[in-house]
């Protein structure tokens, strides 16, 4: 069987393939996860993407849980709260751990934790709060260990949240993306997106100005229209793309914020399945 790379394996690595679609030679290269081999042939058994890895062929199925790695950055619901700990649904295949010592307390943020702290815990997060954060380590079983100790990190306010499958978020420079229509995107690599409103550099600078009455507020600022607008435009072009299996990347977004003002009519209209196609036939043209 004749290998054509350029065809199996396109660029980045990106080929979407389905179950029972030969991929290769099972003589020229070994099968890994997500394959099978029948009649000399590596054959895919889920639906996902093709990747390689020297003589390694490997197909990373489209509808499963987060893997995490060390310092991944995740968008989390907190579930649970437990002594000197909180609980964070990750969408993993078990929930992480977020401990009192990994997260920014007030009076300063290398000091020691008190009791007092602890008997506080819900100030800070309580179920069902929503935050960003960092893979820190992993406990004995697998479970993950969160921190926000950067002021990058912590509670979100101000937005929405859209799930998207998580091999659709490619691994970027930074995934703390600002449109120009005054939207903040946070791209967690667990498929959990947070569209919000914008957020000024110097609202988050220096540690000494941590506010940890504002850090923690479980209250929304005003948002006007037009940024409400904005967030509802995004979220929806989140959601088309999703559905299409295509990559989520700052440039791709960029491009289908631009391609929607061209378009006519409400943004409740983007969900309409001729939008779509158009929008994907425009990202796809320009990719």
């Amino acid at each position: 069987m004749d290998v054509d790379d350029e065809d199996l394996f396109e660029t980045d690595g990106m080929n979407l393939t389905w179950p029972g679609k030969s991929l290769t030679s099972a003589q020229e290269y070994m099968r890994g996860h997500g394959t099978y081999v029948d009649n000399e042939e590596v054959i895919a058994s889920v639906s996902g993407i093709v990747e390689r890895v020297n003589k390694l062929i490997t197909v990373r199925a489209v509808r499963t849980r987060y893997n995490p790695e060390v310092g991944d950055l995740v968008v989390g619901r907190i579930t649970e709260v437990q002594p000197r700990r909180w609980k964070v649904d990750g969408n993993s295949r078990q929930d992480a751990v977020l401990m009192l010592s990994s997260v920014n307390l007030p009076g300063g943020v290398q000091r020691r934790k008190v009791e007092s702290d602890e008997l506080q815990m819900r100030s800070f997060f309580e179920e069902g709060d929503l935050l960003v954060a960092e893979v820190q380590a992993f406990f004995g079983d697998g479970t993950m260990s969160l921190h926000t100790r950067s002021l990058s990190y912590g509670k979100l306010r101000n937005g929405q949240l859209v799930t998207v499958p998580p091999i659709l978020i490619r691994r970027l420079k930074s995934h703390f993306i600002s449109l120009p229509c005054g939207v903040d995107l946070i791209l967690g690599l667990n498929g959990y997106i947070w569209v919000s409103k914008h957020i000024k550099e110097n609202e988050r600078e220096g540690e000494e100005a941590f506010d940890a009455e504002a850090v923690y507020s479980n209250r929304n600022d005003v948002i006007d229209d037009s940024t409400r607008l904005a967030i509802s435009r995004v979220t929806n072009l989140i959601n088309v793309l999703a559905s299409r299996s295509i990559p989520l990347t700052d440039t791709v977004l960029l491009d289908a914020y631009d391609w929607s003002l061209e378009q006519e009519g409400d943004v409740k209209d983007l969900l309409q399945e001729d939008a779509g196609d158009a929008l994907v036939a425009t990202i796809l043209a320009k990719g």
